[in-house]
């Protein structure tokens, strides 16, 4: 397992989010033209990956009728990366589901909090902390292989190439995996001690999709997650990027949950 050393506790939240009241109010007039019928969809990446790792749901999702934005996060803060979601939650309007993967689900936590426009969040073998939580709460990142991660100058992360199919996605092609580590976005590194405001989880519904065969996320911390989120799951035998290696899973997951399934 990469990440060997994680939270062995997680405080368990008394809030139920199925049945906690959603909120949705008419898209504003800086909205992006959308289908009315449909419910809109912000996807947002994780850490070493782009928008572009939804590349394979994205048509499946539009076909159905829905309107999507895959986000560019820029990975500089969390802070940051929350405010870059909840602009394109204005552009395209409500209501939005919200869909994370990896780091995208600590991003999508934050962004969906007490946001009128959001309905629903889906995680996708993501991180969903709790309020005052961070990433180095539930990874000790000096616990890594030596080399998987490199530094520049700037105090940005990348996965080593030559270690990135193996760690994080090994059910991956190979062609595929080398074009995914050339264009990974590197992480701030600052980011991992950053603290997680009030949770969307605590109010909305959630799905959760548990990876089980991934080597940055084990899937004992995912179904942690999904338990005390009180989500709906789906277990697929997949890697990390179980969005790249199952994309028709995932697309099918994310349809059923904008309709409450």
């Amino acid at each position: 397992m990469i990440l060997a050393s994680l939270s062995s506790t997680l405080p368990q939240s008394s809030a139920n989010a199925q049945q906690n009241e959603t909120l949705t109010q008419p898209q504003g007039t800086q909205a992006m033209t959308t289908n009315a019928n449909a419910t809109n969809i912000v996807l947002v990446h994780g850490a070493w990956a782009d928008g572009s790792s939804w590349s394979k749901e994205i048509p499946i999702l539009k076909n159905a009728g829905h309107n999507v934005i895959a986000v560019q996060l820029p990975e500089h803060s969390l802070a940051d990366d929350a405010e870059t979601v909840r602009r394109a939650v204005e552009r395209i309007g409500g209501p939005v589901f919200l869909v994370g993967h990896s780091y995208g689900g600590a991003v999508i936590t934050n962004a969906g909090n007490n946001n009128p426009n959001v309905t629903g969040l889906v995680y996708v073998a993501a991180f969903a902390p709790d309020q005052g939580q961070s990433l180095s709460d539930l990874i000790d990142i000096t616990k890594l292989p030596p080399g998987f991660l490199q530094f520049d100058k700037g105090g940005f992360a990348y996965i080593n190439p030559a270690m990135f199919r193996d760690g994080f996605a090994q059910d991956v092609t190979p062609a595929e995996a080398d074009i995914m580590a050339v264009v990974q976005k590197p992480i701030n590194q600052s980011i991992l001690a950053e603290k997680t405001g009030p949770p969307a989880w605590k109010q909305l519904s959630t799905w959760y999709q548990i990876s089980e065969s991934d080597r940055v996320i084990p899937p004992d911390l995912q179904r942690t997650f999904a338990e005390r989120m009180n989500a709906t799951t789906l277990s697929l035998n997949a890697s990390h990027a179980s969005l790249v290696s199952h994309p028709e899973e995932i697309a099918e997951f994310i349809l059923n949950a904008t309709k409450g399934r």
